[in-house]
């Protein structure tokens, strides 16, 4: 009986050990995901062949034009309309994008909010192998200009339709997710020359103006995102606008007691690494994912869809009715919080209505957090090459 018992005694420790080694290993796994994680994703990009590269465009004030033989002057092809006068260029702005092997028709890939090329990552690898692609820093992100002047959606969409002329120099396709998806939809009504179809990744529209997002029940951005930089600009105490989120955010407010200590390591984070992204080693990374790139976004890009002037001068229904591709609308399933706020870029009833304008749309919904083609790069692809005809 006494062997018996020493037996069992060793198992005992032996299983105890094995659970504390599992538990270990798990551990550090989840660590390593949050710290390294993304870094990954962007090393498969890298060994795709993707390049970081910068242009520089003009400025005409109306967004129209690039630079020519380095006189300052507009290069006629490019101007909107046929035998306009040119216009004297401002200052040239730098757009900054990354472009992969040219393995098949042009791609045009435009971020979301708060985002930045690298945010398409795990999608480029399996993309760079039967399109060209080129992924776009948004004025205000990354290492493109930082110049308030080019916060909108008319003055952005028609940068990047000049960047399409001058780079890509004929037809191309064209992505974009969330405020990305307005500015695709902008580029396929105002390009329809070139743009040969367009996969819209769960755009906003109609919660993109103040009163859409403020109308009952509510957004979601709205509280979480807009309303939080307002404040943020509007006082002096805290200089960093990644910490003045973690301590506001309606989000982590709904951890209950978390949000203090998210808001601690976030300090604490961005104080030891000020230039590089956000990462939290004991948060899981979904939760701090609209951080991460926190370090290259102006947040004035932010206060514009505060005040509407992000949106000035564009119709909804008129942009969408004047899509004439092929398109397909990829939308997150809506979902609701239980204080009933929308917790989605955008309703069941204002998506019917994105489908009734875009004349030849097909709408796919993915069970999904708001970045699918992060959360399910598998279905983002299936869905770009179902628009492009390549399934």
């Amino acid at each position: 009986m006494a062997r018996i018992g020493k037996k069992a005694g060793m198992i005992a420790v032996f299983v105890i050990a094995a659970i504390a080694l599992a538990a270990g290993i798990a551990l550090a796994a989840y660590v390593d995901n949050n710290r390294h994680g993304e870094a990954r994703d962007l090393a498969k990009a890298s060994a795709a062949c993707f390049v970081e590269k910068q242009v520089e465009l003009a400025r005409t004030g109306l967004g129209q034009g690039r630079l020519g033989q380095g006189d300052g002057s507009l290069v006629p092809e490019l101007w909107g309309q046929e035998n306009r006068p040119p216009v004297p260029a401002l200052s040239p702005t730098t757009l900054n994008y990354a472009e992969g092997p040219d393995n098949g028709p042009a791609l045009v890939l435009v971020h979301g909010q708060g985002m930045q090329w690298e945010d398409y990552a795990r999608v480029l690898p399996e993309l760079a192998k039967r399109y060209h692609v080129f992924a776009v820093d948004c004025f205000g992100h990354g290492e493109s200009a930082h110049d308030s002047a080019l916060y909108s959606c008319q003055a952005i969409g028609q940068e990047l339709k000049d960047f399409a002329a001058q780079e890509i120099g004929g037809p191309y396709l064209v992505s974009g997710h969330s405020s990305g998806g307005v500015v695709a939809a902008w580029l396929a009504a105002n390009d329809a020359e070139h743009v040969t179809a367009c996969l819209l990744e769960d755009p906003p529209f109609f919660r993109v103006t103040p009163e859409e997002m403020q109308a009952p029940p509510g957004c979601f951005v709205w509280k979480d995102a807009f309303e939080v930089v307002h404040a943020y600009l509007g006082q002096d105490k805290v200089a960093d606008p990644a910490v003045y989120y973690a301590q506001h955010s309606y989000l982590f407010g709904l951890f209950g007691g978390l949000q203090p200590k998210i808001a601690e390591w976030t300090a604490a984070e961005r104080a030891a690494t000020p230039d590089a992204h956000l990462t939290l080693a004991w948060v899981p990374h979904d939760w701090v994912r609209g951080l991460y790139f926190y370090d290259d976004f102006d947040v004035r890009f932010a206060e514009t869809f505060h005040d509407g002037s992000w949106f000035a001068g564009v119709d909804q229904a008129d942009l969408l009715s004047r899509i004439a591709c092929p398109a397909v609308y990829l939308k997150a399933k809506t979902k609701y919080g239980e204080d009933g706020l929308l917790l989605a870029a955008n309703s069941d009833e204002d998506a019917a209505r994105v489908q009734e304008l875009v004349g030849a749309c097909e709408t796919i919904v993915v069970e999904s957090g708001h970045d699918i083609h992060y959360d399910h790069p598998e279905a983002f692809v299936e869905a770009m090459d179902r628009v492009a005809g390549n399934n």
